[in-house]
Order: C-alpha cells, then structure tokens, then sequence
C-alpha cells in the first residue's frame, strides 16, 4: 500500500509517525511542508487542503484513507499490522 505523508520536520506527532514507520519497517513517502518555499509550498499546502480541509499534522494518506495526526491503532488496523 502507498503511504505518503504531509509533516512539519518540528512536528514532535510528526517524528512519531516516521519513527513508527521505519520501526515497522513499512516505506513511505513524506514532505516536510515548513522546509518548502515558494510555489512548491504554496502548491503542497492546497494540495493538503483538498485532501483535509482544516487538519493539523501530520496527514497520512494510506491507499485511498486518510489519517488526521498520528494515530497508531488507526495506522495498523489500516496497514493490516
């Protein structure tokens, strides 16, 4: 399953979930949104919006299932861990 990841790098739910992930031993893509500048991050940040509106981070996107923060018995259930 693809998991692709919208974090802050001061995040501290944020470096939970990466640390979780690699703990795990699952592959993942993510983007630090605050080390983004300009049009990259402009485009990052509707994109977020689109996928949840109003969300704090991080926000997970798990196939076609999106996790709002770090919520590790949501993440398993949904990664089948």
């Amino acid at each position: 399953m693809n998991v692709k990841a919208y974090t802050l790098s001061t995040c501290i739910y944020c470096m939970r979930f990466k640390q979780f992930m690699k703990a795990q031993g699952q592959e993942f893509d993510y983007v630090d949104v605050d080390l983004l500048a300009g049009d990259a991050r402009k485009d990052v940040r509707r994109e977020t919006e689109s996928i949840c509106s109003g969300c704090g981070y991080p926000i997970i996107v798990a196939g076609d299932r999106v996790i709002r923060g770090f919520d590790e018995p949501r993440l398993r259930e949904v990664l089948g861990l």
